[in-house]
């Protein structure tokens, strides 16, 4: 059964940080592309950042310098760094994976395995 379990959400101070995990089970997550999304209240889900299966990094202009994707395949796990934080980025974010063996990534391919998501809240 193909899972990706999201976890790391929560309320923090902006300027603080967090640390999101993706989870991934029931395929080979070597051979896949993750991309971390989010969608805030009343707002279309937007790309955040995406890594390929040869660790290439795109990231969206309003993370770039903040937030750092990274893939450990022995684990099975997928992280994104998310430092100086801002109200803007509160949101729940979402790891999708896609089959790809492209040396690089794009948000807007069609993701076919998604997590349910976890929130992330900056305010004071």
């Amino acid at each position: 059964q193909v899972q990706l379990v999201e976890s790391g959400g929560g309320l923090v101070q902006p300027g603080g940080s967090l640390r999101l995990s993706c989870a991934a089970s029931g395929f080979p997550l070597e051979g896949y592309a993750i991309g971390w999304f989010r969608q805030a209240p009343g707002k279309q889900r937007e790309g955040v950042s995406c890594i390929s299966t040869r660790d290439n990094t795109y990231y969206g202009d309003f993370v770039k310098g903040r937030f750092t994707i990274s893939r450990d395949n022995a684990q099975k796990m997928v992280y994104l760094q998310m430092n100086s934080l801002k109200t803007e980025d509160t949101a729940v974010y979402y790891c999708a994976a896609v089959l790809s063996g492209s040396d690089h990534c794009i948000l807007a391919w069609h993701y076919n395995y998604w997590g349910h998501g976890t929130q992330v809240t900056v305010s004071l």
